[in-house]
């Protein structure tokens, strides 16, 4: 067996916060060399200028990706493949002027950065999803809590009023902050529009949010039971809704969306399947179909990715499941029609793609979170968190940009059935 390469001291990062973070990991010279040897051939061929250590220069042009430590990068990608990259961003081992830039350029290419021959080695090679993030109601529990009770102040600072947290729908680009909040009004209103909510509509929203979606439908009349597994989002929610006036309309529950009982006019859910997990699927769908009276509609808003890049990545353990959504997996729209068509008398009617106007979001947000990064390190959070969640919306940006991700709304309805 191959010694293990020598660890070197930490960065000064905090290394109970962040164990994987402060050091390099222990890992053998072999996997390390393998690792070297692939990204020196993939990097050489990008629109990239990537400097090694100050001396060294690959690429063919374009965004600069300094590596201020290549030692240590080609050492945690040998051991971590690409959470092994993003967890060198965090440590401050390689930085980019234009971090979107870098991070589009790999996204267009993810495909094959790494040769097919090596790609069919994928399985022994990738870290596999760990069973404590599975998606039962329990781990939905605490999936959801990692992310979105980090802090209600935190998301406060980057969002606009209306604290939506999904993709906007704007008129035009290049978008700007003062016109954040009508495009996610308009985001919503669409949503409402294609499920027919109206006076007296009973409406079931699946994931809250902070409650901007169940305002709007409430404001046209409708009754609306809202459900999410975060406690922060539920008590900023409610008060919100009792600010709006709105407590006779909208209930907010801390519920798992299993555990909903009735039948409901109309459900919409936004941005909320990838956290549901594949195996979860067929549930998910499922109880859409129980819920759903005769004749209702479903809207839904979901990130997708390419399908073979679903299928090839759905058992692997990401650095985005690993530090930003715990079990969390975009779902192709391919699987979605087949799990529904499968599984349900649900139909997908209709889809709608607006991919860049995610990217324009990610892009507003992450230039705030930036301007806000005093009043962010004043509620406690770190450099390495900071790092963290720039990376975080960059390399999200960057899958918008380069037409790796894509965002859609879907319209369900449910197809006559004798079952």
């Amino acid at each position: 067996m191959a010694a293990p390469v020598a660890v070197p001291e930490s960065t000064g990062t905090d290394a109970g916060r962040w164990p994987d973070v402060a050091r390099p990991p222990r890992t053998s010279w072999l996997r390390t060399a393998i690792a070297e040897r692939i990204l020196r051939h993939s990097l050489g061929g990008l629109p990239l200028r990537v400097r090694l250590g100050g001396v060294e220069t690959l690429g063919l042009g374009g965004p600069l990706l300094e590596v201020r430590d290549p030692d240590a990068f080609f050492r945690r990608i040998g051991a971590g493949g690409l959470i092994g990259f993003g967890e060198s961003y965090m440590a401050g081992e390689w930085e980019a002027r234009d971090l979107v830039g870098v991070l589009t350029v790999l996204a267009d290419r993810a495909a094959s950065l790494v040769p097919a021959p090596l790609q069919k080695l994928r399985s022994a090679w990738a870290l596999k999803q760990p069973s404590t993030q599975r998606n039962t109601p329990e781990g939905s529990r605490d999936n959801i809590s990692h992310h979105y009770d980090l802090s209600n102040e935190l998301f406060a600072l980057f969002l606009d009023e209306t604290l939506s947290y999904s993709s906007a729908l704007f008129r035009g680009f290049p978008a700007d902050l003062s016109l954040l909040a009508a495009a996610q009004h308009r985001k919503i209103d669409r949503l409402l529009d294609e499920a027919r909510v109206g006076p007296g509509t009973h409406l079931l929203e699946i994931g809250t949010g902070w409650g901007e979606l169940a305002l709007r439908a409430a404001a046209r009349g409708a009754r609306v039971l809202t459900v999410t597994l975060s406690q922060e989002q539920r008590e900023l929610a409610r008060t919100r809704i009792r600010a709006a006036g709105y407590e006779d309309r909208v209930t907010v529950e801390l519920r798992d969306y299993r555990r909903v009982q009735g039948t409901f006019d109309a459900i919409v859910s936004v941005e909320m399947i990838e956290a549901v997990g594949a195996e979860f699927w067929p549930e998910y769908f499922m109880t859409l179909d129980r819920l759903l009276a005769p004749g209702g509609r479903v809207a839904l808003q979901a990130i997708t990715m390419p399908h073979d890049r679903m299928l090839a990545s759905k058992d692997t353990f990401t650095w985005i499941q690993k530090y930003i959504f715990p079990g969390g997996l975009l779902p192709s729209t391919e699987a979605i029609e087949s799990v529904t068509a499968e599984h349900t008398a649900l139909r997908v009617a209709g889809r709608d793609g607006f991919g860049p106007h995610y990217a324009e979001t990610l892009r507003l947000w992450r230039e705030r979170f930036t301007e806000q990064a005093p009043q962010v390190a004043a509620l406690g959070f770190d450099e390495t968190f900071r790092r963290l969640w720039t990376f975080y919306l960059a390399y999200s940006e960057a899958g918008f940009r380069s037409g790796y991700l894509d965002v859609q709304q879907m319209l369900l309805t449910k197809e006559e059935t004798s079952r």
